[in-house]
This record gives C-alpha cells, structure tokens and sequence, in this order.
C-alpha cells in the first residue's frame, strides 16, 4: 500500500524518526521553491517586452555616457520596430517660448488659464521628478526659459502612460507641448501640458544643470540627485554649467545649448552689426561685396593666405582687407560704400587676434580723416549708449578674477600727435627725414635704449610701430586717437596738408589695443606708384608684411578717385568689449583650433 506524504507525517511513531521526517520534508519544499525562483527569474529575462526594455533603457539616467548613448540608440531601435517615427517631420507652435513670458508674466500666483491652449517647443535642459505623477521640465529655446509642471492629472494619457512615458523623456530632447499657461502657487510662471511629445531626442548624456532655489521642484519633498560639473573660467558658475575651454570652443553647439551667457555674447555681436549697419545707412552709404580670392594681397600690410583656383591654374591669396576693392567702386561712382566681412591674415594667434576675422569697412567720397574722426565717435559713443544705457563700461581685459577697468565712451575722444608724443614721453628728437639711413640707426638706438624688442628685420616701420606701441598703446584705456603717422608707415594714406613726412590718419585704441585705422585716402597715382616701390625695398629686407604693387588699382586711380576718406574696424574687439570677453575666442562662434588627436 503506498501511503501519501501527508499519512506518512501524520503517522505515529518514534520521536527521532518523526524529526527525521520533517527535516527532510523541509529541505524537499525548500528545493522547489528555489527551483520555482530560477524559473520564473529566467522567464522574466527571457521573455521582456519591447515595453519593459524600453522602461529599464528610460530609467537609467546615472550610467556611464557611453552606456547611456548605446541605451539610447536600442530604445529608438525599439520605437522604429514598433513603428513609431521618433523623429517626426513637424510640430506646429502657437507662439515662441519668449512671446509665451511676455503675454502671461501678469498672471497670479495659482492662477490657470485652463480655457486657452497653447503650443510651444523647446530643449529640455532640467528634469525632477516629484512623484510618479509630476514631473518638472526647464524648457529652453530663443534665449529664454519656462518652467513645464507635467501633472497626471492634466494630461491626455492615463497614469500608467504617463509614467511610463515622461520616465522615457530625458534632458536634452527637444519637445513639442500643447496645454495651457500658469503660475504655480510660488509663483514661477508655466506650461501645464495636457499632451508632451519628444520631437528629436538627445543621445547624449549633458552635464546637469543645478536646481534653482526659487523653482518649485527645488521646495519639493522628494530631493533628486544632481550631478556636479568641473568649475572653470565663467562669468556666472550659476548659469553657466559647461566649463571646458577646449570642448567649449570645439562643440559651440553645446556651449550655446547649455551656458545662458553665451547666447547673450552672439545675440549682442549681431545688435554691434546691425547697428553699425543701420547708422551708414541712415547716412546714404550702400552695402556691398568684394572678392574674398584676389590676384594680390594689398590693402594693409599682413602676411597672406596663399590658395590655388584650378580652374583658371593660378596662385590666389585670401584677401587682407577689402580697402582697394572699395576704393574702385568710389571712383566708379559709388560715393559712399560699405562692407562687413572676413578678412584673413596669416599670422600669430593670442588672446585679441585671430588670423580669420571680421572686418567693417566703409569709405566716404568728398571726406577726410577729421570727418571719420567726429562719424566713429558718434557710431561707438551712440552704440554703447544703446546697448548698455551708459557711455562707461566695465571690462576684465585680465580675467574675470581680475579688477575690471572703466573705459569711458563719451565723446569726444582724445587726440594725440604720434610723433610729437612719443618725442615728449622719451625725450627724443627723431630725424625729420625717415626714410633715411640716420632716423633708422635712431629709431634701433632708442629701442635698445629703452628696452623694445623688435625681432628683425629692422626696418624703420617696425621700429617705429615698436616704439608707439611701448610709449603710447599703453596709454590708451579710454577711447584715443593716435593721429599724423609719419608717411613711412602709412603707403595708402594722403600726406598731412600742413606737416611735411606725416600723413592725415588716424588708429582708435580702447583698452590698449587698436580697434580702428583710418585716413584721408591717397588719390594721387603717381604717389601711390612711389609709396609702393618704397614698400619694395622692406620686402626685399625680409619683412614680408609690407605690401606689394597692385598695379590694376594704380591704373583705377588713374580715372580718379574724389578726395576720399576710409576706415576700418574690426567687429571682434569691439565685441570683446562690450560683451566683457577677454578671450577673442569667447565672440567667435567657431574659432580656429587645432585638430585633436
């Protein structure tokens, strides 16, 4: 008779057999449940769902970058197998984020607008979670910021979707929101979302953004963990959150994405050109373009970007300034003429020069260099006016560590005589003529005097550009003119009506560095041909900065340029000051840089 476990327990017997019985019943019951875990553990893991995948794939905001990005290209795989687009063609806005806080900044705390719906898309660059049914979005785009308040309770999805979705959303993604406008009851004013959808996502980890204080997911009882990023140079570390030079300037897409300040540096260059722009314009110039290739580097005294065009199989140089192209157009006609553009000159790199930069250019028949004086006076003094409500600004030219310095942009500006100032402050009497062998020996002299490096070769122009630059830059914080340079240095400028060797031009210097150069143009052809041979013999020294003959633009002069003044301004420097960079790189969208390895 085969007895059942149950009889055989329950049957009398001695007490050591019946302990016997039980611990082998409980190692027996004991071993199936054991089996029965196994099981079920390798079912789960072997029979997920795209659903569940996607759900463990969303919640992992905390692995290593690489991991996050592998994560995130399986879960679109996943969404493309289930035959969902995550990238849709359009999303329709009702309005932009900035026109949002404009209409509805007046709202009262806790007040809805519940009747009105309203669409709007953006980057998601912060993201808390109060529960599993509230979730907190910082929604990005054109410069400003709302706050998104993601509520169950509003939302088309029910709670289930909704989780599932928004622990799927992550920082980074671009959105589209349709609900409807608020204040939260601190006061912060926000979307309410009745639908959220992610329009491109990022596949990137970013570096986190810290919670602000006055947000409301900050006074949450459910603290979310924040990620901590490097510190470094930044104007504002409570804005800025992106901190690496290198990977600031090499990736300005993520510069702009997640610094505030940065878009506000570019926003502030394009107001520099449009008003630039708008003030020639009111004054009757008209804008025009130049050839960027040009057969000879002429117009200022730099060293050239050499280039090849195969098709016409000859040697090109990327233009140093536009200045002889200008000046044509003036004697065919057009008598008042601008261009804003790159110009390209192949020297050193530092901290205020790069060698691709932009270039303001106008020139102005029936003018000379006392006109332009009084014209970029106003220009600067109106523009800084404008952009900053004062004429005084604060510049940290050595770092935002540094005490900044106050350059005063009321007119008028100062004027100093560069030969009679440089005489004055080093008790020099430099020879009249300066193109003779003795003001050269001079000039080497009072540079070894005074300890002024000047590399060779030693020609009087470096010289003397070396001796300006010890005694009279450095002078130069607030706006100043350094007028009459002497003829030598100055081969396209008209000679001084009343001061023999000098020319009439002028170089703005704000701050000690040169942001203008400018002068009565030289319209005689005969002069010009002579200043250029003089050029020759520098080059044939070995400073090839100096210029060469541009005969085509001899031969215009020929026809006859009207008396004419010209100037030149380069937009970055005047961008550095006022947007308070010290770093070229800083107004440069995307700079030059050497490759990685």
């Amino acid at each position: 008779m085969q007895l059942s476990m149950d009889s055989f327990v329950s049957e009398p017997g001695p007490a050591s057999s019946e302990t016997l019985s039980n611990n082998a019943l409980k190692r027996e019951r004991r071993a199936r449940e054991r089996q029965v875990r196994e099981e079920e553990k390798k079912k789960v893991t072997t029979n997920k769902t795209p659903e569940n995948q996607r759900q463990q794939v969303a919640n992992n905001d905390t692995m290593d970058p690489s991991q996050f990005l592998s994560n995130r290209i399986k879960s679109l795989a996943l969404l493309k197998e289930s035959g969902v687009n995550p990238y849709p063609h359009k999303f329709d806005i009702s309005m932009s984020i900035t026109e949002f806080i404009d209409k509805y900044r007046s709202l009262h705390v806790g007040e809805h607008v519940e009747n009105t719906e309203i669409s709007l898309a953006g980057r998601i660059l912060n993201k808390r979670s109060s529960s599993s049914k509230l979730y907190f979005y910082d929604l990005h785009g054109n410069g400003a910021k709302i706050q998104v308040m993601a509520d169950a309770r509003h939302s088309n999805m029910d709670e289930n979707e909704f989780c599932k979705y928004h622990s799927g959303v992550k920082r980074g993604d671009i959105v589209g929101i349709c609900g409807f406008p608020g204040k939260s009851q601190r006061g912060e004013l926000s979307i309410f979302p009745r639908s959220l959808v992610v329009l491109t996502p990022c596949l990137h980890m970013l570096p986190r953004h810290t919670v602000t204080s006055n947000s409301d997911e900050a006074q949450s009882k459910k603290k979310t963990r924040n990620h901590s990023w490097t510190p470094g140079i930044t104007r504002n570390p409570e804005t800025n959150i992106l901190r690496d030079q290198e990977t600031r300037y090499r990736q300005r897409y993520l510069d702009l994405m997640l610094n505030s300040e940065v878009q506000k540096i570019f926003r502030t260059r394009a107001k520099i050109i449009s008003y630039s722009r708008d003030f020639l314009d009111n004054l009757g110039f008209i804008e025009v373009e130049t050839p960027a290739m040009t057969m000879t580097a002429g117009g200022a005294a730099a060293r050239p970007f050499i280039t090849h065009h195969n098709e016409l199989n000859m040697k090109l140089y990327m233009r140093i300034s536009p200045e002889l192209y200008l000046k044509k157009l003036v004697v065919g006609g057009l008598d008042r003429v601008y261009e804003i553009g790159k110009v390209f000159r192949n020297e050193g790199m530092d901290l205020t020069h790069l060698p691709e930069f932009t270039m303001f250019e106008f020139y102005m028949a029936y003018a000379d260099y006392n006109d332009l004086m009084g014209i970029i006076e106003k220009l600067l003094s109106g523009m800084v006016k404008e952009m900053t409500g004062s004429h005084k600004i604060k510049y940290h030219g050595n770092g935002f560590d540094s005490e900044p310095v106050e350059i005063d942009f009321t007119p008028p500006f100062r004027r100093i005589d560069l030969i009679e100032e440089i005489e004055s402050r080093a008790n020099l009497s430099i020879p009249k003529d300066l193109s003779s062998e003795t003001a050269n020996k001079f000039l080497l002299e009072a540079c070894e005097k005074f300890d002024v490096k000047c590399l060779a070769p030693h020609t009087t122009t470096r010289l003397l550009d070396k001796l300006v630059g010890h005694f009279l830059e450095e002078t130069c914080i607030n706006p100043t003119f350094i007028i009459n340079h002497p003829e030598i240095m100055s081969p396209l400028a008209k000679w001084h009506r009343s001061k023999p060797g000098l020319t009439e031009r002028f170089e703005l210097f704000v701050n000690k560095k040169e942001l203008c150069n400018a002068y009565t143009e030289l319209n005689d052809p005969q002069v010009q041909r002579q200043r250029f041979a003089e050029q020759l013999k520098d080059r044939q020294l070995g400073d090839d900065e100096a210029m060469v003959l541009d005969e085509s633009f001899c031969s215009c002069l020929e026809y006859g340029l009207p008396p004419t003044a010209g100037l030149g301004m380069g937009i970055d420097r005047l961008a550095m000051l006022l947007t308070d960079s010290p770093n070229v790189k800083e107004v440069i969208l995307f700079p030059a840089m050497k490759p990685q390895d």
